[in-house]
């Protein structure tokens, strides 16, 4: 493991593993590298991943202070890139690290050679929120009930029933309190509309057919923004869709981010109805930098 010194001086905790060509991956709000580990033997398999933990989580710095925004997370990954020695990576951000990757491409263009963008949104006032219901069930002051929402916003209840878990997207357990609030601040205020149509390399946007938690409306608007990109939805999927639908879901994006392929991307096959929910497998030992 490493540990990246940001502008302000806040370390950033970030870990190597694989080979070949680099790809960051970067994860949602208030959750740490960790959300990656479901499928970060896959990835690894192709590439050089790099998995970082936000300001505010994980084993990264938690400055109370004002530079939690999805402008200055791309400059905590550009920080991280620089310590690693990568000129120019993969990206590959979902939810609020999607959010991140946009500015990270519209504003640090050398530094991105191919764009993923999952299960993420343009921002207020032009993106797509979520529902009222929605809304409320989240901010139940019974945590039990609130985590309840979350968990079936991500996943589909056969799949919860069918794995012991633990579900690493439902965010950083060990994470303080004003820095949760700092990253749900950041992610609100996020607004990258108009830096969109300067975002130069290929993009493909992906995200599941069912996300209630990020609308699904929000892909058309990001592959129509963004010049040249193509949309990949995954029927069934919610917003954890990378996780559950990993085996629908992954194979598409490696060959886009091997360029195997210049062709539009399809919507993938949902499972059929008589195959039993997959968990994925536990993590193999890592090889950490």
């Amino acid at each position: 493991m490493s540990h990246a010194p940001a502008a302000d001086g806040a370390a950033l905790h970030y870990q190597v593993r694989g080979s070949g060509a680099p790809l960051l991956l970067l994860a949602g709000q208030s959750n740490s590298h960790r959300w990656w580990e479901p499928v970060l033997d896959r990835f690894a398999a192709a590439f050089t991943t790099v998995v970082m933990d936000w300001r505010g989580t994980g084993e990264s710095d938690r400055p109370d202070s004002d530079t939690y925004s999805t402008e200055n997370f791309a400059r905590d990954a550009v920080a991280v890139l620089d310590h690693a020695g990568i000129g120019r990576a993969h990206v590959y951000g979902t939810s609020m690290g999607g959010r991140v990757a946009q500015w990270l491409a519209a504003d640090h263009p050398g530094r991105v050679d191919r764009l993923v963008l999952g299960c993420t949104s343009p921002g207020a006032p032009h993106g797509i929120e979520r529902g009222p219901a929605v809304r409320e069930a989240l901010a139940d002051p019974d945590p039990a009930v609130s985590r309840a929402a979350l968990l079936d916003l991500m996943y589909t209840p056969a799949y919860v029933a069918a794995c012991p878990g633990p579900f690493h997207t439902l965010g950083d357990p060990a994470m303080p309190a004003y820095a949760r609030r700092r990253h749900l601040r950041a992610s609100a205020r996020h607004d990258a509309w108009d830096a969109l149509p300067r975002i130069t390399a290929p993009t493909l946007v992906v995200h599941g057919g069912d996300d209630d938690f990020n609308p699904t409306a929000n892909a058309p608007l990001l592959a129509e923004r963004i010049p040249d990109a193509r949309l990949l939805l995954v029927p069934g999927g919610r917003h954890a869709y990378f996780e559950e639908f990993a085996d629908e879901a992954t194979p598409p994006v490696l060959d886009f981010l091997n360029a195997q392929t210049r062709t539009a991307c399809r919507a993938v096959s949902p499972l059929p109805t008589e195959e039993p929910t997959r968990c994925p497998p536990p993590m193999s030992g890592s090889n950490n930098s």
